[in-house]
């Protein structure tokens, strides 16, 4: 029988955003994405859960050490996104729309060349207190 062990590690950024595909007109753009189309952007208070599945280490007891995990999630993720406007300040969101969706593919895509493959990785992002994401799924 396994013995895997979840560990997770919850962080926290701001960030602004405007959801929008520059294809479409303004009126296009707000019947699809509402208020998130506002031109002069609008922000949100972001919770990152990052999520590690892995057996405890015989030695340390740990999966992963969760202060060593924090201080990856701070180098990779949050030097990038906190306090920034995701539209101009990111150059993944140059060509990619911002959307929580995305938003969570991406952290996940900075962390996952940093954490050994031994150990399962899934993001959960909350926008909002009710809407989330999660990447992967299965």
């Amino acid at each position: 029988m396994s013995k895997k062990v979840a560990v997770y590690r919850k962080e926290h950024f701001n960030a602004a955003h405007r959801l929008y595909n520059p294809q479409w007109d303004m009126a296009k753009n707000d019947a699809v994405f509402g208020k998130c189309n506002n031109p002069n952007f609008h922000g949100h208070n972001y919770e990152v859960i990052v999520k590690l599945v892995g057996e405890p280490d015989p030695v340390t007891g740990y999966v992963m050490d969760l202060k060593l995990l924090s201080d990856l999630i701070k180098a990779e993720v949050l030097e990038h996104l906190d306090h920034k406007n995701l539209n101009l300040d990111t150059p993944f969101f140059k060509t990619v729309n911002p959307t929580a969706e995305n938003i969570c593919i991406l952290i996940y895509e900075l962390l996952r060349p940093k954490i050994d493959v031994q150990y399962d990785l899934q993001v959960r992002l909350y926008e909002t207190e009710r809407n989330f994401v999660e990447y992967p799924v299965g």
